[in-house]
């Protein structure tokens, strides 16, 4: 599995068990809903600094979403 399909999946999966709004996310990330929606489709993936604000507001490491880790 690449990187960009795993962080797919573990982003969609923290958004649902998380409970997080898509909007809320994007006013944290400084991003707009239509990117984190991208991000859940797998249509593109976040710059290192928006995957740094994502990773703090979702309080996940940054390697947990890109499948570094477990």
């Amino acid at each position: 599995m690449n990187t960009i399909t795993k962080f797919t999946e573990r982003f969609n999966e923290c958004l649902k068990y998380g409970n997080v709004k898509q909007t809320e996310l994007a006013v944290a990330a400084h991003v707009s809903k239509q990117c984190i929606s991208d991000y859940k489709a797998g249509k593109s993936v976040p710059s290192i600094e928006t995957l740094f604000l994502i990773s703090k507001f979702l309080d996940v490491s940054s390697d947990y979403l890109l499948g570094l880790c477990d």
